[in-house]
């Protein structure tokens, strides 16, 4: 059995001391520095960027000669780098290619997803859930990430989860499967790391 969820944990705190917006900047940092997922001047697109922890790691990571774009359901407070967007989209929209086209046009060099269900407490529906999620953000890494790039993907552990890394394994040359530090106990989240997108 895990540990009790403590909402104000170690990395809680040092999330707030080091001016981050969320602990989970703290599961990037390390898997960006382990896998080598951002580079200066790089273009990175992160779904589910709500409240801005991931987004503050890509936007120093790739600089002013760089671009960071961030999507949620709700809006993200404003960043003050110039070099970072943001904008409000349901990526399991109809348009969410259309509309991410519009507010930045690819191509990315990653695509870091920490899209997440509203849980519902009944395991079988919260994996489903986790891999549609899952399953969009690689149909939009295919799309928008050019020949090369990467794919950071969150998903519950699940009866599917093999079938998910497969797909991925079609589509890109390295795939690795990661629990950060940084994650909580008890949460059933992994994360994959998709490296080198076949083109095509």
């Amino acid at each position: 059995m895990g540990k009790p969820y403590r909402p104000k944990d170690h990395y809680f705190q040092k999330a707030k001391a080091e001016g981050f917006r969320a602990r989970s900047a703290f599961k990037l940092e390390e898997l960006a520095r382990r896998f080598h997922l951002l580079r200066p001047g790089g273009r990175v697109l992160d779904l589910g960027a709500a409240p801005g922890g991931f987004l503050q790691v890509v936007a120093q990571a790739v600089g002013p000669s760089g671009l960071a774009v961030g999507v949620d359901l709700v809006p993200l407070r404003p960043f003050k780098e110039p070099w970072v967007k943001t904008g409000v989209l349901d990526v399991l929209a109809e348009d969410a290619l259309e509309s991410l086209a519009r507010l930045a046009p690819g191509p990315f060099d990653a695509v870091l997803s920490d899209l997440a269900p509203k849980t519902s407490g009944i395991r079988g529906t919260d994996e489903a859930r986790s891999l549609r999620l899952a399953e969009r953000a690689l149909d939009i890494a295919r799309a928008l990430g050019r020949p090369g790039s990467s794919l950071l993907v969150k998903l519950f552990m699940g009866g599917d989860f093999e079938a998910f890394r497969e797909q991925l394994r079609r589509s890109y040359r390295e795939v690795k499967v990661v629990r950060p530090e940084a994650t909580r106990s008890a949460s059933a989240e992994v994360y994959l790391v998709a490296r080198g997108l076949r083109a095509g």
